[in-house]
């Protein structure tokens, strides 16, 4: 902590990298530099931020060379939230690694438990009934709202706005209150199976579901009330952290992260799945790339999400939950205890697990951080060869260096905010 270290300062065209690259260099800097003498020796310092540190969004540890308060590169150190989750899932039957994505993104457990069901399903050839895909979509929406209300939050505690949070926490409760009722966990929820659902939503469940949506547009009209035209805000973000389209697009960026920078791609629309192509929604975009328009993105995904879970709900058949596949989905407890057949069927799964053919399946989910990914080899039994997971947090986060390069150190923290990073998803 707090070494410092002399280096020789390279002195290059104001603004632009060795590669020839924009810089984002604050008002001032370059004069300074600009009439810096060719042989002067600049004495550069090297912080730590984090591990251990509330802005870095988690076990995120960031080494910042500064020239006085400018930050002249960064390098995110990953590592100290390990958890194994691949090697892991390699060892246990598919419906078992189901619990380990609920830990590798925490904030948004739903979305990713639906992920990896899907991937599973393409390796087996597994088609879910329609009141299944209905509610997938449901889940995976609910995900994206309370996960970005997390980010609006967070992000607004560190650039100094605490009611945001307070704001953004109270819906994202009713959330939890919702998926309580449904599958009785809040945060690891476990809320898939292969082929199916964990359990049907109980009754009187929707009509929850419909008054808590009511009241989020109003929670949403506040939070923009206070920062998107607020003076502080916007001179903390905009032109803050800007990544062009063709850097976002060369850097494979994805989720709003992409999307702020002008780029149309959403899986949900490109690569349709659970049937989102029949779902009437809007892919918000931004024009500068900057913090700022991370920041419209996201707001505007919760209101499109609204949009579209109004719609999931009107379209809610009834029907089983479940594939009508004894190999596959569990025979009802009542029938394993009275029935033989049911009880073998019971007996095969619990020890011996859902066998997939030999092959390879790869699916990707649009998360509320990005495009993710399941891929899975299978050798013919009920475990995977390998399990690998395409994260989007981790491939977002490696633009960090290029982002901050140029700004201040203050700067760094609403640039590191703006990605969304979940340490539970990058150290995998």
């Amino acid at each position: 902590m707090g070494e410092k270290r002399t280096l020789e300062l390279e002195l290059a065209t104001p603004g632009v990298d060795a590669e020839g690259r924009p810089i984002r260099v604050p008002l001032g800097v370059a004069e300074g530099r600009r009439a810096a003498a060719p042989d002067l020796r600049s004495e550069l310092m090297l912080i730590n931020i984090g591990p251990q540190h509330p802005a870095t969004h988690g076990v995120l540890r960031l080494v910042v060379e500064l020239d006085g308060e400018v930050v002249s590169r960064v390098i995110p150190h990953i590592g100290y939230l390990h958890s194994g989750f691949e090697k892991l899932g390699e060892y246990r039957h598919y419906n078992q690694i189901i619990p380990l994505t609920d830990r590798t993104d925490y904030l948004a457990a739903p979305s990713n438990n639906v992920a990896l069901a899907l991937a599973a399903e393409k390796l087996m050839g597994i088609t879910i009934t329609p009141r299944c895909t209905v509610l997938r979509v449901i889940a995976c929406e609910m995900s994206r709202i309370m996960s970005h209300l997390v980010w609006a939050g967070t992000t607004a505690i560190d650039l100094g706005a605490f009611t945001v949070f307070l704001w953004a926490w109270q819906p994202r409760e009713g959330i939890y209150d919702l998926l309580e009722e449904w599958c009785g966990a809040r945060l690891t929820t476990s809320l898939t199976r292969v082929g199916g659902m964990m359990a049907d939503v109980p009754e009187g469940w929707t009509a929850r579901l419909r008054t808590w949506l009511q009241g989020l547009p109003k929670t949403l009209d506040e939070v923009d009330t206070m920062l998107a035209r607020n003076g502080i805000w916007l001179g903390r973000t905009q032109d803050i952290g800007v990544v062009s389209a063709e850097e976002a697009v060369n850097r494979s960026l994805s989720g709003p992260m992409l999307r702020a920078s002008g780029v149309a791609y959403d899986v949900r629309k490109d690569r349709p799945y659970l049937g989102y192509e029949t779902y009437d929604f809007e892919v918000p975009i931004g024009e500068h790339g900057d913090v700022y328009d991370r920041y419209l993105v996201r707001m505007e995904e919760m209101r499109q999400s609204v949009k579209i879970l109004h719609q999931a709900l009107d379209r809610l058949p009834e029907g089983p939950v479940n594939a009508e596949d004894p190999r596959v989905i569990l025979p009802p407890k009542h029938r394993a205890m009275s029935d033989m057949e049911a009880m073998i069927y019971h007996f095969k799964q619990v020890m011996e697990g859902v066998s997939a053919p030999v092959g390879e399946a790869y699916m990707a989910v649009e998360s509320p951080k990005g495009e993710l990914g399941n891929y899975f080899v299978s050798d013919g039994t009920a475990k995977p060869v390998r399990w690998r997971i395409r994260p989007p947090s981790f491939i977002n986060l490696q633009a960090l260096p290029f982002m901050a390069q140029g700004h201040l150190l203050s700067d760094l923290i609403a640039i590191n905010a703006s990605v969304d990073i979940v340490m539970g998803e990058i150290d995998r």
